[in-house]
């Protein structure tokens, strides 16, 4: 054996294997940071790290084969004494290894503490530039049309008629297309165009009424330049409720023409998974004005409307795949396992029927990749999902940000923050983005940066306690005790007795630390075993801690995806019980 590591040290084998291995870490990490500043795909990065990975075996066999000259490489059994020079080489090889490892610790060092903050800052400062600026000319924002019908009871439909709209335009990759939670964010507000503009960094606003009566439509809908406020083009029209698609599709192609938006030979605006019955349609949309509310009883009620609009017509994918994400969101909130189990086999089922009915509607494919990633834990079948989605539909920020939590899981963070910079870019004012950048900011120890996305998710949503607990979680892990209790407050759900014990444990507090724990398990032991089980691990009592673990794997906790990221389970990454539970996640230990 000594012999054998004699001779790796005469033919220099060892010393070009640490000049590869330090090479190849610069190289990756370079990539890491380069390349989506371009958009790469992801697949990219990937094919470097494998490329490394393959040519250092050879490498090495080169080195053992083969010796340096002043003749140029000849194979080591040739070579003379009087033409070898393996010390020189051995010194130059030394001198090599000493120049990529110092320059990959300076590099390493510039990045964590002066690259990476600027990037983030970066995004924040273009984020408030697209807000207090006016956008270029082919970005635009769908506002909810006004119902003026009589009974102001058409809501529902003008809402959907304007969501219709802001679905057929988004097809475009030409167009840059704001979501919808932030062009209906100004619904009820008295707020002129060129602030919305400006808020929302668009260059243009579509904006109109509806007056429905029977069957009958009065539309009237006007593309607005924001930058000096005047009308590209304007129109009403007066139809049948049986001619709705057709009128949204001349709209639709009036404003892109408006636009100076040149189709490709392959695109069309029209949207082919409509329903021709139109009370299916109008059942469709009341499903779809409740899934929006955000509330358990909004997506108990959606799903008995679109439930009556597949029975009025059983080959409409656009109600099976909204009814998928109705039962979908309800499950995590469920009163048993059993009934959450049926509600999520049930959400797949109706995604999967609205794919099959539509192979490129990517509603689908969004519903069943959270289904997927959060309850069943196929990663694969996710990731394929939020990438078809995304390829059919550039503009979707739901898929946008399931794509960026599924990158999260994986503990590919960089990725997941530049996916969720994608998200803001598309939906600037979703509250959910923001938080969601926050947290991977914190899941990536940059806590002081977290704090900014999270302020914001905040401003554009305060009652939502989801923010306030992840901005609870930067301040604890910043050392601010009383501001994470003051935060953990304003979440009155189960995150907030979570936070609330976790802050009083480091404060010392162990009474009001044990009874916010007891609460938690009493009310939400269900839905929050995984939550229960960071209390534990942040508490260091490791056995209790993979006692819930193990429990929130059975129960199919929608916290696990973040298991790897996750700073609260720090105490217990090393116990090789934990390894146990990543393995029954399917998911790779940190390297």
């Amino acid at each position: 054996m000594q012999s054998f590591l004699a001779e790796l040290k005469r033919r220099n084998v060892l010393r070009v294997a640490g000049v590869y291995l330090v090479a190849a870490w610069l190289i990756t990490q370079v990539a890491g940071t380069v390349l989506p500043m371009f958009d790469a795909p992801a697949w990219a990065a990937r094919s470097i790290v494998l490329l490394l990975a393959i040519f250092f075996v050879p490498v090495l066999v080169v080195s053992w084969l083969f010796e340096l000259t002043p003749q140029g490489l000849k194979l080591d059994a040739k070579v003379s004494a009087a033409e070898s020079i393996a010390p020189q080489t051995a010194r130059r090889l030394d001198r090599i290894l000493l120049v990529v490892a110092t320059f990959a610790i300076v590099y390493f060092a510039i990045d964590k503490f002066m690259l990476a903050p600027r990037r983030e800052a970066a995004l924040l400062a273009a984020a408030d530039a697209s807000r207090d600026g006016v956008g270029d000319a082919h970005s635009i924002a769908v506002l909810p049309f006004l119902d003026l019908s009589q009974a102001k009871d058409q809501e529902y439909f003008s809402d959907g008629l304007s969501e219709e709209l802001l679905n057929l335009l988004a097809q475009l990759p030409q167009l840059r297309v704001i979501a919808r939670t932030s062009s209906f964010s100004f619904k009820g507000k008295e707020v002129d165009v060129a602030t919305i503009a400006r808020a929302l960094g668009v260059g243009n606003v579509l904006e109109g009424s509806v007056r429905k009566s029977g069957n009958t439509l009065r539309v009237t809908a006007q593309l607005i330049r924001a930058s000096d406020s005047s009308h590209l083009w304007s129109q009403t029209f007066d139809r049948e409720l049986t001619d709705v698609f057709a009128m949204q599709d001349e709209i639709a192609s009036a404003v892109v023409s408006a636009l100076k938006v040149k189709l490709l030979p392959a695109q069309s605006i029209s949207n082919p998974y409509r329903s021709s019955n139109a009370e299916a349609y109008e059942h469709y949309l009341i499903g779809r004005q409740l899934n929006n509310n955000g509330t358990v009883e909004g997506w108990t009620e959606a799903r008995e409307a679109l439930h009556r609009a597949i029975a009025l017509d059983p080959d409409f994918a656009a109600a099976y795949a909204a009814l998928g994400y109705a039962e979908g969101s309800t499950s995590d909130l469920s009163e048993s396992a059993s009934e959450r189990e049926t509600l999520i086999l049930d959400a797949v089922a109706h995604a999967e029927k609205a794919m099959a009915l539509a192979p490129d509607f990517s509603e689908g494919y969004v519903v069943r990749g959270y289904a997927r990633m959060t309850y069943k834990r196929d990663w694969d079948g996710a990731r394929a999902d939020f990438e078809r989605a995304i390829a059919l539909s550039p503009s979707d920020a739901g898929a946008l940000v399931g794509h960026a939590r599924l990158l999260a899981t994986f503990d590919r963070l960089p990725e997941a923050i530049a996916e969720s910079k994608k998200a803001i870019d598309v939906d600037p004012v979703n509250a959910l983005g923001w938080a969601q950048l926050g947290r991977y900011l914190n899941g990536s120890r940059r806590f002081e940066e977290a704090r900014a996305p999270l302020e914001r998710a905040i401003s554009l949503a305060p009652a939502w306690g989801y923010p306030h607990y992840q901005l609870g979680l930067t301040r604890l892990y910043l050392g601010d005790l009383d501001g994470a209790i003051e935060a953990f407050k304003k979440d009155d759900a189960g995150y907030g007795s979570t936070g609330i014990a976790l802050a009083a444990y480091k404060a010392g507090d162990m009474a009001t630390a044990q009874a916010a724990l007891d609460e938690t398990i009493a009310k939400y032991a269900q839905s929050s075993a995984f939550q229960i089980a960071e209390i534990y691990a942040w508490r260091n009592e490791k056995d209790k801690a993979f006692e819930w673990l193990d429990r929130a794997v059975a129960q199919d906790d929608g916290g696990l995806p973040a298991i790897l990221i996750d700073p609260l389970l720090a105490n217990v990454r090393d116990d090789p019980r934990f390894a146990v539970v990543l393995k029954k996640l399917n998911l790779a230990p940190r390297t």
